[in-house]
């Protein structure tokens, strides 16, 4: 059974920075649509603040009903919170990394608070950022303010991809939210590339059955 973050990273670090912001993305791996990162800063002072949030964790490890239920508990909570977006065009140009951090510099100019300190899920450093950083592995499974993040930032892609589902119709993108699934790779060989695919990601040939 996976453990449940907790505030422990968090706790060794407020007495010297109040505004920790824990950072998460989503869609890094998809075929198509955007990559986002959320950006969530916890208060320092909330006594309950571990029971209040109790259910958040990695999202990859909640129902979809249970990331929309956590969410809007999230924003009430936080002292802070915002989402950033990278095009797949911007995916293309500039390679899934440093539009990763795009995406995660748009969060952070987006919330209310700047902070003073990230923790970031593994892979989602920002060196051009001259803020104090660490990088957790499996940082969505240890830090409260990174899981809460991915909450976020899943919610809110999977949003935008329902909404381009409407308008590239042929993919239906709201089942599989840009990912490679079977369904996903026979429209792309059917239709070919919409708008919306990241045309520099590798596709995996569909085997006939």
């Amino acid at each position: 059974m996976t453990s449940s973050p907790d505030l422990s990273h968090e706790s060794e670090l407020w007495s010297t920075y109040p505004y920790i912001a824990g950072l998460d993305e989503a869609g890094r791996g998809a075929l198509a649509g955007p990559v986002c990162v959320g950006a969530v800063i916890l208060p320092a002072k909330h006594p309950r603040l571990l029971s209040t949030l109790d259910g958040v964790r990695d999202s990859k490890q909640l129902t979809p009903s249970g990331r929309d239920r956590l969410a809007p508990l999230i924003k009430q909570h936080a002292l802070a919170w915002g989402v950033g977006f990278s095009s797949a065009a911007e995916i293309d140009e500039l390679g899934i990394v440093p539009a990763t951090r795009l995406a995660a510099m748009r969060a952070l100019e987006s919330i209310s608070i700047f902070p003073d300190f990230l923790l970031t899920d593994f892979r989602l450093e920002l060196p051009e950022l001259d803020v104090p950083q660490s990088a957790l592995v499996k940082g969505d499974q240890r830090s409260l303010s990174i899981a809460a993040a991915s909450i976020l930032a899943k919610t809110a892609r999977d949003d935008l991809m329902k909404q381009l589902g409407l308008e590239y119709s042929n993919y239906e993108m709201a089942k599989h939210k840009g990912y490679g699934t079977y369904i996903h790779r026979r429209a792309i060989e059917r239709f070919g590339f919409s708008p919306i695919h990241r045309k520099t990601f590798h596709i995996k040939k569909i085997i006939p059955k």
